[in-house]
């Protein structure tokens, strides 16, 4: 079986099979993982802020929020018939890019974002298995939906070169 590659940008979302690996890059973006252990079947989210903006249509789900990412994670499991509460979670990125000008405090856009994605993840009883969040630096991302397993690489902020980590969760 030949494995398909996603690729999400900002503000979007998949949900696959035991065929897909979802990679994506994130700076102070979160992504969360949902995986079912016995289905098989995963879903990957990258999103920038934790709540709707004030311009923002309340009643239209949108990717870029938290609580909208993960919204649409959960109806998309349903529509395949998948107990989200069945799911194991793991939650990545919200690093401080610009390390320099930015506070590691709750001001943080990141740190906000993974707190948001931790507590949204409690609330509908999904259980935080792993997690790989805040920090100095972005991360690769690569979710292998067949196996449940997320690939991390960190690397450095800005255009410094530095060392980079690759750890399985």
């Amino acid at each position: 079986m030949a494995v398909i590659d996603v690729f999400l940008m900002p503000g979007e979302h998949f949900v696959g099979d035991a065929r897909h690996r979802i990679r994506t890059l994130l700076g102070s973006c979160v992504s969360i993982t949902l995986w079912h252990p016995v289905h098989h079947v995963g879903a990957m989210s990258h999103f920038l802020l934790t709540g709707v903006g004030k311009d923002e249509p309340v009643a239209q789900l949108s990717g870029r929020y938290c609580e909208g990412a993960l919204e649409l994670m959960l109806t998309d499991l349903r529509k395949l018939g998948i107990n989200p509460e069945g799911c194991q979670a793991k939650v990545f990125g919200g690093g401080m890019m610009f390390p320099d000008i930015e506070r590691n405090d709750a001001s943080n856009i990141g740190r906000r974002n993974g707190e948001t994605a931790e507590r949204l993840l409690r609330m509908h009883n999904i259980p935080v298995v792993s997690e790989s969040l805040f920090g100095i630096g972005h991360r690769h991302i690569i979710f292998n939906v067949k196996t449940g397993d997320v690939w991390v690489r960190v690397g450095p902020p800005g255009p410094r070169q530095g060392r980079t980590l690759k750890e399985r969760f």
